[in-house]
C-alpha cells in the first residue's frame, strides 16, 4: 500500500495581536529590488487594517475584490499584471478570508508556471513551486490557511489547483482581525468548518490522521455556534483554532456530499463558498441526518436566514452545467459513498437535490 506524503504549511505564528510581527517575519524573504505583494480583501479598503501593512517603498498593496469566488481570469490577471510591472516578486502575502488567501496561493503559483491558471485546475497538475506565499486569515472557517488546494472557478469547472506547492510556507493566525466581522458571514465561514468536519467523519476516507483535528475541530464549532449564551474574544481565538483543525482534518481525507453539490452553485451561480455550503447542507437530510438537524439548531440560535428558492427558474441546460460540476468532484463523492457510489448518485436524483435549492 503506498501511503500519500503530506505537505504541510511551513511556518505557524498564533496570537492575539501577532499581526504586528509580520516585517519581522517577512524580512528574511525579501529579495533586493523585487517587492512583497499584499493582496488585501477590499472590504479592507479604507480601513484600520489597511494602514497597519508593513509596506516598503517598493512593494505593492492591491485590494482585492472577492465579491465573488476567485476565477481564474482574475488570477491571471494579477500574475500577468506583476510580471509585467515587476519581472518577478519576493512574495505574495493573501490577507482576509478564504477568496482572499485562495488567490494569494493562486497568483503565488502563475508567477512561476507558464499558461493559465485554468491549465492547473486539477490535481498534481502544478509542476513549478510558487514564489513566497504567507496567508493571513481575517474570518475562520475556510481552512484555506492550511490546505493544498486553492479554489477557482474556471472557464469549464470550478475546481481548486490542487498540489504540493500550494500549502502557504507561513500562515499567520491572530484573532483580533476577526473582531467586526458581519455576523452572517462569520457563521456562514464557521459553517464551512463544521461541515468540512462532517464530511471527514463520516466519509470513507476517514482514518486518525483527520479523526483526530476532526473531531477537536467539530467540538469547538458547536461549542460557539450551540453552547454559548454570546459571541465574545474567547469565540474568536477558538474559531481560529477549529478553521485551522478542520483544513487539517481534511488534508488526509475529503469532504463530501455538500461541497461537491454546492461547486456546481458556485460555478453557475456565483454562490460564495460558505453561504453555498449551508444552502446544500440544509437539503441533505439523507446523507448527513443528524448533523444536518444540528445545523438547524444553530441556524435559529444564531438568527441567521438560510436562502432558498436560489434555483428556482433555472432551465435544463443550467442544471445539466452544476449536475456536470458536481459530477466532475469525484474523490468527494468516493469520500462520501464510497467506490460505487455512481451507482447511488444518478443525474436525476442530483437534478431533483438542485431544485429543492
Amino acid at each position: 500500500m503506498k501511503f500519500r506524503n503530506f505537505r504541510m504549511v511551513d511556518y505557524v505564528v498564533y496570537g492575539r495581536g501577532c499581526f504586528d510581527q509580520l516585517e519581522e517575519i517577512l524580512q528574511p524573504h525579501r529579495k533586493d529590488g523585487t517587492p512583497m505583494v499584499f493582496l488585501l480583501d477590499h472590504f479592507f479598503e479604507n480601513k484600520p487594517l489597511s494602514t497597519r501593512i508593513p509596506l516598503k517603498s517598493s512593494d505593492k498593496l492591491i485590494f482585492v475584490d472577492v465579491s465573488h469566488e476567485p476565477k481564474t481570469t482574475y488570477v491571471d490577471l494579477i500574475a500577468t499584471g506583476l510580471k509585467n510591472e515587476f519581472g518577478q516578486v519576493s512574495g505574495i502575502i493573501g490577507i482576509g478570508g478564504g477568496s482572499a488567501m485562495d488567490l494569494a496561493k493562486a497568483v503565488s503559483m502563475m508567477m512561476t508556471n507558464p499558461g493559465s491558471s485554468a491549465d492547473y485546475q486539477g490535481w498534481d497538475l502544478v509542476k513549478n513551486p510558487g514564489v513566497y506565499k504567507a496567508g493571513i486569515p481575517t474570518l475562520s472557517g475556510t481552512g484555506a490557511e492550511v490546505s493544498r488546494t486553492t479554489v477557482l472557478t474556471g472557464p469549464a469547472k470550478k475546481l481548486g489547483m490542487n498540489s504540493d506547492f500550494t500549502p502557504f510556507n507561513q500562515i499567520l493566525l491572530d484573532p483580533e482581525l476577526i473582531a467586526g466581522a458581519p455576523v452572517n458571514q462569520r457563521f456562514y465561514t464557521g459553517m464551512d468548518c463544521y461541515i468540512h468536519c462532517i464530511e471527514s467523519l463520516q466519509g470513507t476516507y476517514l482514518n486518525e490522521f483527520s479523526k483526530s483535528y476532526g473531531e477537536k475541530a467539530l467540538a469547538i464549532c458547536q461549542q460557539v455556534f450551540l453552547h454559548k449564551d454570546h459571541w465574545d474574544e474567547g469565540s474568536d481565538e477558538s474559531l481560529m483554532m477549529a478553521s485551522y483543525a478542520g483544513g487539517m482534518s481534511i488534508a488526509y481525507s475529503q469532504v463530501g456530499v455538500a461541497h461537491a453539490v454546492s461547486y456546481g452553485l458556485g460555478y453557475l451561480l456565483g454562490t460564495k463558498h460558505g453561504i453555498g455550503n449551508c444552502i446544500v447542507f440544509d437539503k441533505l437530510e439523507a446523507y448527513y441526518p443528524e448533523a444536518v438537524n444540528e445545523f438547524r439548531k444553530m441556524v435559529e440560535k444564531n438568527k441567521i436566514e438560510i436562502p432558498q428558492g436560489i434555483t428556482r427558474g433555472l432551465n435544463d441546460e443550467q442544471f445539466d452545467t452544476m449536475i456536470n460540476v458536481s459530477l466532475g468532484m469525484k474523490p468527494l463523492w468516493e469520500n462520501a459513498l464510497g467506490k460505487d457510489w455512481e451507482k447511488k448518485v444518478t443525474r436525476e436524483k442530483l437534478r431533483r437535490l438542485y431544485e429543492q435549492l
